[in-house]
Formats: C-alpha cells, structure tokens, sequence
C-alpha cells in the first residue's frame, strides 16, 4: 500500500522523477508521459463521473476503471527489464481486460448500430467520456511509442486493456446519451 506523509519532496525540482523501480527519468521521458496520460484519462473519468450517478451500472464500472488505470499507471512506472525484481510489480492482467470487454458488450447490448460517425456531445457526462476517450487514444499512442523505442517494454496486456478502453468510453458515451438517443450524428458536408 503506498503511504504519502509528505507531498513535496523537492527531487523532481531538477526535472527528473523516480520510477516505481528507483531510477530516475526526465519529466519529458516517453514512459512518463505515457502514464502521465494515463492520470489525465483518469481524471477526466472523475469529471465524467459527477454526471453518472442518475447511471449507477456505468458509474460503478467507470470506478472500477479508475481503480485500473492506477494499475495501469504502476504497470508504466515499473519498467520491465527482463530481470525479476525483489518485489511483485504490479502489472495489468488479462482478466481487466476481459472484463472490460465484458463491459463493453453489456453496455452495448441495447444501442441502435451507428448510421454515421458520432460528434463528441450530447449530455454532459457523454461529452466528458469522449473527452476521457481521446485522452486515452493518446495515452495508447504515447505506449505504442514507448513499446517500439529501445530497450523498453510495454505488455500485451497493457496495451489490450488501453485500446479496450477508448472502446468501453466510446460505448459509455453512446449510454449516457439515453441509450445513443441522445447522440450528435456527423452529417458529412452539412455546412459547405
């Protein structure tokens, strides 16, 4: 469990923060951006989650994405380096996955199928689930990144839970937009 007694601790005043596992990175460095993507895809689930509590099914299965993605976070902050550390890191598994995908597919159950693309919108909890969804495009894009760059690691099922992810928010979106009654359609050239 982590134990925070001091919030400042001054070590990062010269640009650099310390991984889960001791060494040090740039503020700048690919692995910390992509988890520090992660923490702002988080937070922008908070924001959606002051609009879902008239939605209590999603509203739980938004809290237990939350709960993940600081697994997640961990996951990045804890560098695989093929060597076996003298601790359990803590690493995203396959079950988070399935789960989401079950998620998914409850959540998707009752929608119409989409006769266009959706614009981000609709009521205030959907427009902040595609806001939260876009933020963890990119957090997937900064992982893709981190996983082809020398040296570094990023799991399989690290990066099956964040592509699922910007699924179940874009489907969750869809949900609190009354079912996808709600949702903003593209019309294509509407304005030329």
């Amino acid at each position: 469990m982590v134990k925070l007694n001091k919030i400042y601790t001054k070590t990062g005043d010269d640009g650099t923060t310390g991984l889960v596992s001791g060494p040090r990175r740039t503020k700048d460095d690919l692995r910390v951006e992509a988890y520090g993507t992660i923490d702002e895809a988080n937070s922008a689930i908070g924001l959606a989650r002051l609009h879902t509590t008239g939605l209590p099914e999603l509203d739980a299965m938004l809290m237990l994405i939350q709960n993940d993605l600081f697994d997640l976070g961990a996951d990045l902050a804890t560098p695989d380096t093929g060597e076996q550390p003298a601790y359990e890191p803590l690493r995203i598994v396959e079950t988070q996955v399935d789960r989401m995908e079950r998620d998914i597919d409850q959540l998707n159950a009752g929608l119409e199928p989409l006769k266009s693309f959706i614009l981000p919108g609709g009521s205030p909890a959907a427009a902040h689930l595609h806001l939260a969804r876009t933020i963890a495009r990119r957090a997937e894009r900064l992982m893709v990144a981190l996983g082809r760059a020398d040296g570094e690691i990023v799991s399989e099922a690290a990066m099956k839970y964040v592509n699922r992810l910007s699924d179940f928010l874009f489907v969750a979106a869809r949900y609190a937009n009354d079912g996808g009654q709600a949702d903003v359609l593209w019309v294509p050239g509407k304005n030329r």
